[in-house]
């Protein structure tokens, strides 16, 4: 009993953790949503997603050997340029990488090349997406970044003799990982849209998220490229980067506004003699 306890335990850690780009991605695809819908279109995707993880856990305990046996049609090599050995798993890590590589790219792109940023809030209408398009994305997303975890969750629970007992420990893990996700939802949106800068940062991380999520399904598909086998990212070396990201970020924001500081009171300053200086 106590084994189950701490292997549940485990899981729902090991969710929350690989939760954060998920959660992410969630509050930053919300935003396209119409303003009044977003708050409800979060909650509706990720209360979906919970039901749809449940149902992939149950596919994944049943076929598990399907996703994760190399297509033979998908098998081969160019010369001595590519080889390749793509199944299920890898091709679902692949497409999803892809997709969060271009919306991250997409926005970044967005962001550069609007001129006024007020003008683009107040337009923002323009660029919304239906309630039902945003939350079929959230979806979609949420089961591409489940994949991993759900395959990791049946690998902790492997020790767990009785089929059944492991697949309640591993939906109970699901569940309590998608309510926490429920509660942060809001509150991540809410901290993005009062501080609009850390959405650069954020489409970074998601960038890098896409990434690993490439190398990753390259690794799983047996891909080498000119003899080089590819290489997946680490969780170890996301982290750092993480890390890395948000510390340059803040130091950069602190130093732009002493710069603009210095700038304001060098004006200032300026200004005072301009005054007092007498007239010739």
């Amino acid at each position: 009993m106590l084994e189950i306890i701490f292997t549940l335990l485990m899981l729902v850690l090991l969710q929350a953790v690989l939760g954060f780009d998920n959660l992410l991605y969630i509050s930053l695809e919300s935003k396209k949503a119409p303003l009044s819908e977003q708050k409800k279109v979060r909650k509706v995707g990720i209360l979906i997603a919970i039901v749809l993880r449940i149902i992939l856990l149950f596919v994944l305990v049943s076929i598990i050997d399907f996703f994760q046996e190399p297509f033979s049609f998908l098998t081969g090599e160019i010369k001595d340029i590519v080889h390749f050995a793509f199944n299920g798993h890898s091709l679902i890590v692949l497409a999803g990488g892809g997709f969060i590589i271009y919306t991250a790219i997409k926005e970044i792109w967005h962001m550069i090349a609007v001129q006024d940023l007020n003008h683009d809030v107040e337009a923002g209408a323009k660029r919304t997406k239906s309630s039902n398009a945003v939350i079929t994305s959230i979806v979609i997303m949420n089961l591409v970044f489940s994949f991993d975890s759900i395959l990791a969750a049946i690998g902790l629970t492997s020790d767990i003799e009785n089929s059944t007992t492991a697949f309640i420990v591993m939906a109970i893990a699901i569940v309590a990982s998608g309510l926490f996700m429920l509660v942060l939802a809001d509150k991540i949106s809410a901290f993005l849209a009062k501080n609009r800068m850390y959405e650069v940062l954020g489409l970074f991380i998601l960038f890098i998220v896409g990434i690993m999520l490439v190398t990753e399904g390259g690794h799983l598909a047996h891909l080498e490229l000119f003899g080089n086998e590819i290489v997946p990212m680490s969780k170890t070396t996301f982290y750092f980067v993480l890390a890395v990201l948000v510390i340059v970020d803040v130091v950069q924001g602190r130093y732009q506004k002493k710069l603009i500081a210095e700038q304001e009171h060098a004006q200032n300053v300026q200004n005072i003699e301009d005054v007092n200086e007498p007239e010739a």
